[in-house]
């Protein structure tokens, strides 16, 4: 709840805790982070924080009387020449600014936070004795303090991989792709690897951190099926989406922690997977 005794915060304010607790510098070197657009001085009472900035969710935004949006996924990743009103991304970009919504990002760098984006997916599926599945390497900007990509941890109850599957199902949000998994259906898992968003690029890592299984979204045909082949971990995939939405609950709580604002989380499913059906039947 906010609280009206006290003077809302303005965009540098929360941009300054954001930019403090998700560090600029963790973020990789492709990425863009930090403030989008938005005036400094802005007073922000209301936030929104969603996964994707997409005209769905910019409404939402102005729906709620939102001042600030936190998205995980930048708008503005890969450079432009125009943000003008006939293309996709102008749109969004006028429609901020006309509604006077400022727009901050923070994605790699939350990824590698602790807490961070697969420290909230950890969360959900009661993983417990968390470390990093790939660790912040020494000497870079991240280092140290249990922070690094991924997360490693122990289930509350060994489990085949089939209930295994059907447990996460449960926990993540719905999504029409719902949880598939790929290895023997009766192998039982104790230690569980964990990454929000895409993870290919880490089945061996999944492999040397000694897990059973390893969840991750976006996984390909090719290295999943040779991860298989050559002994690695059995794989869980899910949508892109539900595997980050879950750090959207632990970041609007630390918002309303920090400043006396209503955070509020966008539970609109920017999923581009929309229908599902089982081949065959």
């Amino acid at each position: 709840m906010t609280d009206s005794a006290l003077p809302p915060p303005t965009v540098r304010d929360v941009v300054g805790a954001l930019d403090a607790r998700y560090p600029r510098a963790w973020a990789e070197q492709w990425d863009r982070v930090g403030l989008v657009l938005g005036e400094f001085d802005t007073p922000v009472r209301t936030v929104l924080c969603v996964v994707d900035c997409v005209p769905e969710t910019v409404e939402e935004a102005v729906e709620a009387g939102a001042s600030l949006i936190v998205a995980h996924h930048p708008l503005l990743l890969k450079g432009v020449s125009s943000v003008a009103p006939d293309t996709y991304k102008g749109r969004i970009v006028h429609r901020l600014i006309k509604a006077d919504i400022a727009l901050y990002v923070a994605h790699t760098n939350a990824d590698v936070a602790n807490p961070g984006v697969s420290d909230a997916l950890a969360a959900r599926l009661d993983l417990v004795g968390l470390r990093p599945l790939v660790p912040a390497e020494p000497g870079s900007p991240a280092a140290g303090e249990g922070r690094g990509v991924g997360r490693v941890g122990e289930l509350a109850a060994p489990m085949p991989l089939a209930e295994l599957t059907a447990f996460v199902a449960r926990r993540l949000p719905a999504t029409a792709a719902g949880v598939r998994a790929a290895g023997d259906p009766q192998r039982l898992i104790r230690t569980l690897a964990v990454c929000g968003g895409a993870g290919d690029s880490f089945l061996n890592d999944a492999g040397r951190a000694g897990a059973d299984a390893y969840l991750c979204a976006d996984l390909r045909h090719h290295p999943a099926s040779e991860h298989l082949a050559t002994g690695g971990p059995a794989l869980l995939d899910a949508a892109h989406w539900a595997t980050e939405r879950p750090w959207l609950d632990e970041l609007a709580g630390w918002l309303r922690a920090q400043f006396p604002v209503t955070s509020l989380v966008s539970d609109l499913d920017t999923d581009p997977w929309t229908v599902h059906a089982v081949s065959g039947k």
